[in-house]
């Protein structure tokens, strides 16, 4: 039986330099499936060419969700996006959500709000989920501190085997025999220390399923330097974000 290759990114974040160069990556490893976990517009500074680029993969086959941020760039509903800001949204996140809406311009927007929060799919036996942050939440991820009962009251929402997500921004694998998380972290705007775009590639043959974490390089300065030029508030902590990798606030 011939394995099959599943590729999955996520929390883009307006990065479109980074997102090339993912792609480049992606063609590459030859998958027979792509999925992207949603996040897809809020920080970077080209929104519009970043969703431009993902309904190109979309077209050519490829299965895209929503993530929180994309509420906030769609519909400015910052409590769904950010319910954990309990004394109010800051002002530099409502800046960055209303520039990408008006670079996003009305019909990318209404892309945007189409997008479905989870979708599944069958390889065979194997039964995998997409979504942002886990099963039923665009919110809610596999932070890495999380206490392991969460987890697994987390994980436990959905039947899939393979749950393909993003959110934390921070790329890893837990393979717990009965269930994988496959968190692809971010392809632009990661936050574990490596200043690359990270993604990640599953291989199902028969009933093995397992997953690995790939990085690939982008022009972190050109990023960087282009989030400092447009000068909205809080660009110059997004820049530094970009530049180490890692989140700088």
């Amino acid at each position: 039986m011939a394995a099959t290759k599943i590729a999955v990114l996520g929390d883009v974040h307006g990065n479109a330099l980074a997102l090339a160069a993912v792609r480049q990556a992606v063609n590459g490893a030859g998958p027979d499936a792509v999925l992207v976990a949603g996040d897809l517009a809020l920080n970077g500074p080209d929104p519009a060419g970043a969703i431009d680029a993902i309904r190109e993969m979309e077209a050519a086959g490829a299965i895209v969700v929503q993530g929180n941020t994309d509420v906030a760039v769609a519909d400015f509903d910052y409590a769904a996006a950010f319910p954990w800001f309990a004394d109010g949204v800051p002002d530099s996140f409502v800046a960055a959500a209303e520039w990408a809406h008006d670079e996003v311009g009305e019909e990318r927007l209404d892309w945007l709000r189409r997008l479905a929060s989870e979708r599944r799919l069958r390889i065979d036996d194997t039964f995998i989920l997409l979504c942002h942050a886990s099963p039923g939440s665009q919110t809610a991820g596999f932070d890495q501190e999380l206490d392991p009962t969460v987890v697994l009251e987390r994980v436990s929402r959905t039947d899939a085997r393979v749950i393909a997500c993003g959110h934390t921004h921070i790329p890893e694998v837990r393979d717990f025999g009965w269930k994988m998380i496959v968190n692809s972290g971010s392809a632009g705007y990661v936050f574990d220390g490596d200043p690359t775009a990270s993604w990640a590639l599953i291989t199902i043959e028969g009933e093995a399923v397992t997953a690995e974490i790939r990085r690939t390089e982008f022009d972190t300065l050109a990023v960087s330097n282009a989030l400092s030029a447009r000068g909205l508030p809080g660009d110059v902590y997004r820049a530094a974000t970009v530049r180490n990798g890692r989140l700088v606030r």
